[in-house]
């Protein structure tokens, strides 16, 4: 673990970049003084490299499909150093290098040293696919600017179904870079060789499924020409300059020291949501947890609780009466919140319980000044699911985090839902989940995290930092019952202990997967909490 690192360092080494922030680095690269055939050329290699090293030369020639932009560009490179370490390649394309381009010269550059380009037309589809061994696809990459459609669409569907190994230079052709959705139709990769910085595409939606393994190779860029569109990208949220921090607590020796989370909890029969983020929160390492229950549902708490405190509230006036102690300085709401015994002679008692308790915390007086966070998960968003701009209004300054999954988020924001979910039409570019989150967060003027394998965090400010679990972080058996209420007490604890409520979500977005990771297939949302000492120690390590 590196330490010492500015925040800002940090998240430009991990700063995931759109099509069009990498095509403003060329651009820059380009301007300081770096040749854009040198690029092309080392971008080229890069792919040669990867693919010498992943696949054993077939007997038959390999197939590269050329674009006619730079991505076409780089695939005759490819031809160019496969054929120089004693590989047959045989190189289609699309259309001719559009004139004046680096890809032109790639082209001239092919033609050179004796290579053929033959047109990727309905015959040559028909041979590629029914005899070619391995696939280079550089059609389109990340720049694609329509659906993919026709009969490249029709080739990259048959060498699927027959399995061919195809090697993806940027992105699989019809994979929108910036969203990772499919935009017509998509090639499915085994390997994709992108450039520099990871894409959203790469990590978002479809794009895990369409990518295969992910290699990124550097090219040659400098710093100094990243730098300006690094800076407004969206990050991973692995960040060591945050993470360096949850390791050891600070100075202070008394556990107020520390913060002290509260969560509220739903009633009799329903309190396991509240106890199982209560617990998260300690073991996130703030000082103290207390479940703030219904007076009813106390015994029922009272027999499970042991390290974790209990405090019974039976409405609104005794939650104020208990937030009146400002060392309450991260109030999670939501776990199971409108559940329970109270609501069983009124189907809507919880639900306006909810609505009160909610208010009542952003209402608090440590909430107004700054100097508490609050978390809204799971029941306390969909409780305002008719009228979410009366909850918008009350989040002030950034110190609210919003947790929904999609279908809470569709309540809040439909219309941005709607754009989430639905086909674009053949001039538009998918919605990007980056995108949609981010204003949501400005709408609500809160943090919002939209969970899912590809989790996405924003700040009202515009931060946005995405955590996936795919590839070597893929942890599907996260999909049980509770692990969200794990979550909103792993974000409750790291913000009362005094992260902002960006850190505090992106950094437990990331360790709620790496405790998945730790655990394994069968885990329960009980065993979450339980791994993080271990995560805590690798990560450290």
């Amino acid at each position: 673990m590196r330490h010492g690192r500015t925040t800002q360092q940090a998240r430009f080494s991990r700063a995931v970049l759109t099509p069009d922030q990498m095509g403003a680095c060329d651009k820059a690269a380009i301007a300081a003084g770096v040749p854009g055939t040198t690029l092309m050329d080392t971008a080229g290699r890069a792919v040669a490299a990867a693919v010498r090293a992943r696949f054993a030369q077939p007997d038959a020639p390999v197939a590269i499909l050329c674009g006619p932009g730079n991505n076409g560009g780089d695939g005759y490179i490819i031809a160019m150093r496969l054929k120089e370490q004693g590989w047959r390649v045989d190189v289609y394309a699309l259309a001719p290098a559009a004139t004046g381009t680096d890809a032109e010269w790639a082209e001239r550059r092919w033609a050179e040293v004796g290579g053929h380009v033959a047109p990727l037309d309905e015959a040559a589809c028909e041979a590629i696919a029914t005899n070619a061994p391995l696939v280079v696809d550089a059609l389109f990459g990340a720049g694609l600017s329509r659906p993919l459609t026709g009969r490249c669409a029709a080739l990259l569907r048959r060498l699927a179904l027959r399995g061919v190994p195809l090697i993806a230079v940027d992105t699989p052709s019809g994979l929108c870079g910036a969203s990772g959705r499919v935009w017509g139709d998509a090639a499915r990769a085994e390997l994709t060789v992108t450039f520099e910085r990871l894409k959203p595409g790469h990590l978002l939606a479809d794009g895990p499924d369409r990518c295969g393994e992910v290699i990124v190779a550097p090219i040659g860029i400098p710093d100094r020409a990243m730098a300006p569109s690094a800076e407004g990208a969206p990050f991973l949220a692995d960040d060591p300059s945050v993470f360096s921090r949850s390791f050891a607590k600070s100075g202070a020796t008394h556990k107020y020291g520390h913060g002290h989370a509260v969560v509220a909890s739903g009633g009799r029969g329903a309190t396991g949501a509240a106890r199982l983020a209560a617990r998260a929160a300690l073991r996130a390492g703030v000082g103290l947890a207390t479940v703030a229950a219904p007076e009813s549902a106390g015994p029922e708490c009272a027999a499970q609780l042991t390290a974790i405190m209990l405090s019974t509230i039976e409405g609104a006036d005794a939650f104020s009466a208990l937030l009146t102690d400002a060392r309450f300085n991260a109030v999670a709401l939501g776990p199971g919140l409108a559940q329970g015994g109270f609501a069983d002679a009124d189907p809507k008692a919880g639900e306006r319980r909810a609505r009160a308790l909610i208010l009542t915390a952003l209402e608090s007086a440590a909430f107004e000044h700054g100097d508490r966070s609050v978390i809204l998960d799971a029941d306390a968003l969909t409780a305002f699911a008719e009228q979410p701009d009366a909850l918008f209004q009350r989040l002030k300054g950034g110190k609210a985090v919003l947790t929904p999954h999609l279908g809470e988020f569709g309540r809040l924001f439909p219309d941005l839902a709607a754009a989430l979910l639905e086909q674009p039409e053949e001039a538009t570019r998918p919605a990007s989940k980056v995108e949609i989150v981010a204003e949501s967060a400005r709408r609500a003027g809160a943090v919002v995290l939209l969970k899912g394998a590809d989790t996405v965090v924003a700040s009202p400010a515009g931060e946005v930092a995405i955590s996936a679990a795919a590839y070597e972080r893929a942890a599907p058996w996260l999909a049980t019952a509770g692990s969200g209420d794990v979550l909103t007490g792993l974000i409750a604890g790291l913000s009362a202990r005094g992260f902002s409520a960006f850190e505090a979500a992106s950094a437990g977005a990331y360790l709620h997967v790496e405790a998945a990771l730790e655990l394994g297939p069968g885990l329960i949302a009980e065993d979450l909490s339980e791994a993080l000492p271990a995560v805590f120690r690798r990560l450290s390590a």
